[in-house]
């Protein structure tokens, strides 16, 4: 595991928040001259634990009406059929993220797509035709807040 001290948690949390947060004022909330900001945050780049920035879109000004989440169970957990379903999901353009998790199901995928029609062309097409695929059960999505969760940790001083 990478080291890393109170000052890369408070610039990690600052990103998080709002990823185009300018050098100056990351250097300026966490008490760091600018020039020690800049190298904070490349080295916590290299390391890769900072994997990326990202932009925060609506959803419905890209024709995505309905928000999903999908459970997959699979017909036995080997590693040839999961290998196999993450391959299939990882080029599903309706998945915006796909977690591995532990319990009755394997998979919960995110799914974004227009319209209820849309959604059960999706479950039945790409979902439930797989091979290794034994049940799957869709939850719609009301409402979500994204929550920072690793940032409140370090708040809260935990």
């Amino acid at each position: 595991m990478k080291r890393i001290d109170r000052t890369d948690e408070r610039i990690l949390g600052l990103l998080q928040k709002n990823a185009r947060t300018t050098n100056r004022d990351v250097a300026e909330l966490t008490g760091v001259a600018p020039s020690t900001s800049l190298e904070r945050t490349r080295r916590l780049e290299e390391i890769g634990i900072i994997r990326g920035y990202h932009a925060d879109v609506d959803p419905s000004h890209m024709g995505v009406n309905i928000l999903a989440l999908i459970a997959v169970r699979l017909t036995k957990h080997k590693p040839g059929g999961v290998r196999d379903f993450l391959t299939h999901a990882d080029c599903l353009q309706e998945v915006r993220e796909v977690y591995h998790v532990a319990g009755a199901d394997d998979f919960l995928l995110h799914v974004a797509v227009r319209d209820s029609e849309h959604l059960r062309r999706f479950v039945l097409e790409s979902v439930t035709a797989r091979p290794e695929v034994d049940h799957v059960e869709t939850n719609l999505i009301f409402s979500h807040r994204r929550r920072y969760a690793l940032t409140s940790l370090w708040d809260n001083n935990m």
